[in-house]
């Protein structure tokens, strides 16, 4: 459900300047040589290009007459943003024009990579300032340029300095320099630059070549240093929203309890609900309670890790915020009774083709301009909420009533990370016996025996690794007697058990639903399975409604949200305290981590804050984030993250080093693990290719000072509540880093993928996966007329099972457009960083990878389309997409994104 529509912002690369004369930190790209005369030649130009397409302007450099130094010229290029540099009215707009005409728009300053040889110290910068190059504006860019003399022993430019004299922000985009020595060099900035009368520190950024710290040269040493220092902050005060400070706190500003007490929520983050630490905002303690912070303005993050403001990009920001704070809002306020049904089946079909009329909305927030795939214009002029129709839906109406197609999205679905090998038997809870009542479960050997058929024995089944189980008893049991004090949802504990056919299809046999003693009442437990009576055959139903709000819940809450997006942010933040721009890794991880603060920033303020769109919405209702935070210690290790640990810790694969990608899995038609572990192996080769370029030898690894800050920083403040956790790998080797980095980029690229763009079509039809369960099994505890009406009416206790017509339409626009790819959306492998291609080693480590991943595209098209694949090929089968490497803008259900966007 987390996945905004952004599209992609140039790398964020510049810092502050942390003394009073021009430099400190900014960017990492091309080196910059400056030779004697004597090398000096007039040759055909190399390109060096960094994080975006070269300019088409470019700089020119000169000898003087004395040829004591040239005489070089820049070009700056300022991304033209909505409501911000060129859009700006009034006195400071006006001055801004002068400044303009009087050619001192920005200040720019040569910073030299190496120290005055004589005297052992800095070498002084090269000023000069920048104008505007006439009233040019080309493809929403505005272009200035600034010329220095640069002596010939100046040495190679490790940086440049940036002042805005400007009353506003800018963005720049990058800075080129031409006609030097080694040829065009494009320094690329992505970052906002101050106003000089908001902050006068000044900007740097570094050039392209990548550093190990004990590699720095000298004249930049320093600023490299003290650029760290500047990100890290000093946990003091407020954040502001020009700020680029990094540093954490807990979920402290998830409820809201000045508003009103029944909002409070706990702190997520300590001893009591271990969680993932977040940034840090510093925003004031609630007078409720203190220990939670105030949910007033911004919620904060980094400056450059918000969404641009960049033309190109503004119709993906304001899909995300009409949704959250225009049409989820308007949605119930069309419909008033939040607890309102449908009438019966057939009426959910009215979504997809008469649809919700919307009310008439101002101007500067029109729907059809907006989110134009969700909404038509009918006779009248009004505004219609109608919903595409899902593909599964599209291909077979009746698709999410079969056990089958239940049974297969385990495998190939929205959640394929539940699964599990049934290892033991007979199945037993590890709860307190003394408070959630006897551990045994229900499911016995002669009721699985009965519904296979026959032909194995349950110790047999185990051993030949057939039987399979989605497990969410002993996670939800302990929430049971809390939930059902909420009104309008219940829950129970859940046991599914599944038999691997011979075909290779799986194949539902039980479902058991648990209540733990409570009010004086003792356990209630029951087993239900598929049945070809009529009351059975309802009964079996509606547990399955059961089980898919639990399978919903934990998909929403742990495998993507928890997984992905919540675990990530300590690794931007640590990334960004303890690695330097210039840092070689750094710059491997940089492209994957792009906008997932913001969108987790986002989600605070709208999707899993108390009474958000999560909390109404699922079985859960208020304690869905302390259902999270129980997940997040009792299932959650960074080693089982990796995708072939993942699978051996589930029992779906068995390690074998002669077999494709080092395993066998239980299951062979697998289709996410079959098609993760091709994108799996790709990227660790690549990141073996760059890492063993960098790192020549294991030692360097060790005596990277910055990187076992990194790593330690991470497992020890990031995800403090596991710091002392066995299960944390060393970082001593090339191999522990590969590891390692190989983790976090399939975290945020094929995990995200897998369990977010497959939403609307598997979730978009809700009965498929209903969100919430709403109402008790009529065999728990029935009244005579509870029992009766189910008899009589078992759809109407289904419908009533299922969410109310405002939950369902929420969730279905917020997953319609949050599982949708932006027109702009940079998928893993398509486009290499500029720093890279620089690098003819790290530019052909890229290309293979690249060729790599297009010839997965044609491998996932095969599989697709053999028919022996059952679990991804057949009659009204959706074909398996969800990690098919590359997409078009709006498809659903395809293409791996570099990063956590949405």
């Amino acid at each position: 459900m987390l996945k905004p529509q952004v599209s992609r912002q140039p790398n964020s690369t510049g810092t502050h300047l942390l003394f009073q004369k021009p430099f400190i930190q900014g960017s990492r790209h091309a080196s910059l040589f400056l030779t004697s005369a004597s090398n000096f030649k007039i040759e055909s130009k190399k390109h060096f290009r960094v994080s975006f397409k070269p300019t088409k302007i470019k700089a020119v450099a000169s000898l003087t007459e004395e040829s004591t130094a040239i005489k070089v010229k820049a070009v700056v290029t300022v991304k033209q943003t909505i409501g911000g540099l060129m859009t700006s009215v009034g006195i400071e707009r006006g001055l801004d024009d002068i400044k303009d005409l009087l050619g001192k728009t920005l200040l720019l300053e040569l910073v030299s990579a190496e120290l005055d040889p004589k005297t052992e110290l800095e070498k002084p910068t090269i000023p000069a300032f920048a104008h505007r190059i006439g009233g040019q504006v080309v493809e929403g860019d505005v272009r200035y340029e600034a010329e220095f003399e640069v002596p010939l022993n100046f040495g190679e430019i490790g940086a440049i300095s940036v002042e805005n004299e400007h009353h506003k922000e800018m963005f720049l985009q990058d800075i080129v320099l031409d006609g030097l020595p080694h040829g065009t060099v494009n320094i690329t900035c992505g970052s906002w630059v101050h106003s000089k009368y908001d902050n006068d520190r000044k900007r740097i950024f570094f050039t392209n070549k990548s550093y190990l710290p004990s590699e720095t040269p000298s004249g930049i040493r320093r600023l490299r240093e003290e650029e760290l220092v500047l990100l890290r902050g000093n946990g003091q005060g407020q954040r502001k929203t020009d700020d680029r400070i990094y540093e954490y706190d807990v979920y402290n500003d998830l409820g809201n309890p000045d508003k009103k007490p029944e909002l409070a929520r706990p702190v997520l983050g300590g001893k009591e609900h271990p969680y993932p630490r977040r940034c840090r905002t510093g925003r004031p303690r609630c007078e409720t309670d203190p220990s939670s912070e105030k949910r007033v303005g911004a919620f904060y993050v980094p400056r450059d890790e918000a969404f641009s403001e960049m033309k190109q990009l503004t119709f993906s920001a304001k899909t995300v915020y009409s949704l959250f704070h225009a049409l989820v809002p308007s949605i119930g306020n069309v419909i008033v009774d939040a607890n309102v049904g449908f009438p019966y089946i057939t009426a959910i079909d009215s979504l997809f083709s008469e649809g919700i009329e919307m009310p008439p909305l101002s101007k500067e927030t029109v729907w059809k301009e907006v989110m134009p795939r969700l909404f038509k214009v009918i006779a009248g002029g009004a505004d219609v909420l109608r919903f595409e129709i899902p593909k599964p839906m599209e291909r077979d109406k009746f698709f999410w009533f079969k056990d089958e197609e239940f049974a297969r999205q385990t495998l190939s679905g929205l959640n394929p990370y539940s699964i599990k090998l049934v290892k033991e038997w007979p199945l037993k809870s590890e709860l307190d016996p003394e408070i959630y009542g006897p551990p045994e479960s229900a499911i016995t050997s002669e009721l699985l025996e009965a519904e296979i058929g026959g032909i194995t024995r349950v110790e047999k089944a185990i051993r030949e690794r057939k039987l399979f189980i989605l497990d969410y008893h002993d996670l939800l049991l302990p929430f049971v007697s809390k939930v059902r004090e909420l009104e309008g949802t219940t829950l129970y504990g859940s046991r599914t058990l599944f038999f691997l056919t011979p075909e290779g299809t799986l194949r539902p046999l039980a479902i058991e639903l648990t209540r733990p003693q409570m009010d004086g009442k003792p356990q209630w437990k029951q087993v239900f399975t598929p049945n070809y009576h009529s009351t059975g055959c309802w009964l079996w139903r509606l547990a399955k409604a059961h089980v898919l709000a639990h399978d919903s819940g934990f998909h929403q809450l742990v495998s993507h949200w928890l997984r992905t997006h919540c675990v990530t942010e300590p690794y931007i933040i640590a990334t960004n305290r303890q690695l330097s721009v210039m840092h070689p890794i750094y710059r491997l991880l940089h492209p994957h981590f792009r906008y997932t603060m913001e969108i987790n920033s986002l989600a605070r303020e709208s999707l899993i804050n108390a009474d958000g769109i999560i909390e109404t919405s699922f079985s859960p209702g208020k304690y869905c984030m302390e259902i999270c935070s129980a997940a997040y210690d009792k299932l959650w290790r960074f080693d089982r993250e990796a995708l072939p640990n993942d699978l051996i810790s589930r029992g779906m694969a068995i390690e074998d080093l002669t077999a494709p990608h080092g395993l066998n899995l239980t299951i062979e038609d697998y289709p996410f693990a079959n098609d993760g572990l091709y994108l799996w192996d790709a990227i660790e080769q690549w990141v073996s290719d760059y890492v063993n370029h960098y790192y020549p030898e294991s030692g360097l690894v060790a005596s990277d000072a910055e990187l076992q800050a990194w790593w330690t920083e991470i497992r020890t403040v990031g995800h403090a509540d596991k710091k002392d956790e066995p299960w944390w790998p060393e970082l001593k080797t090339r191999h522990n880093l590969i590891d390692i980095i190989t983790t976090i980029i399939w975290v945020t690229s094929g995990h995200h993928a897998a369990v977010n763009f497959g939403q609307y079509p598997y979730a978009g039809y809700f009965p498929n996966r209903p969100t919430i369960a709403r109402a008790k099994m009529p065999t728990e505890d029935p009244t005579d007329e509870e029992w009766k009406s189910f008899l009589e009416k078992p759809e109407a206790v289904l419908l009533a099972t299922f969410p109310s017509k405002l939950q369902a339409t929420r969730v279905m626009a917020v997953l319609n457009v949050l599982s949708n790819h932006s027109p702009d959306e940079e998928y893993i492998g398509e486009e290499i960083e500029q720093a890279w291609e620089d690098d003819p080693i790290i530019k052909a480590a890229f290309e293979k990878f690249s060729g790599r991943l297009k010839m997965l595209e044609g491998i996932i098209d095969e599989r697709n389309a053999n028919p022996k694949l059952l679990n991804r090929h057949g009659a009204g089968i959706v074909p398996y997409e969800l990690l098919k490497p590359f997409s078009k803008p709006g498809v659903t259900g395809k293409g791996v994104p570099n990063s956590i966007s949405i």
